[in-house]
């Protein structure tokens, strides 16, 4: 018991001091608060939190995750094609891909995919 309370108190010490060692010889500046600021979506960290939020990008990323789901729900008909029917598989997978691309036309359509005004 000693030594393991004598190990676990070594492990912290040594941890601490070398946590202790890098932070006196890394450099900082004031230099580098806008590069160790985060940065998230495209926001001003340093900015005001009320600033209205872009639709497009919401809408692009909507779009993102649309897409996202329907890959993943295509990729699985591969390795599913040597166990069952290769009609069903394969109406299934145009049924998605048609899904797909009928929502892509429509968000073209729209203009959603739009960045400039």
């Amino acid at each position: 018991m000693l030594i393991l309370v004598l190990f676990t108190l070594s492990t912290l010490v040594l941890a601490f001091s070398i946590m202790i060692f890098s932070s006196l010889l890394a450099k900082k500046s004031i230099l580098d608060r806008e590069k160790n600021s985060p940065f998230e979506c495209g926001f001003d960290p340093k900015g005001s939190a009320r600033l209205p939020f872009s639709l497009r990008f919401f809408l692009i990323a909507v779009i993102f995750l649309i897409f996202d789901v329907e890959i993943t729900l295509l990729l699985p008909l591969v390795p599913i094609s040597y166990l069952t029917n290769l009609i069903s598989i394969t109406q299934t997978g145009f049924f998605f891909f048609i899904i797909l691309l009928l929502g892509l036309y429509h968000e073209w359509n729209q203009g959603a995919l739009e960045w400039a005004d």
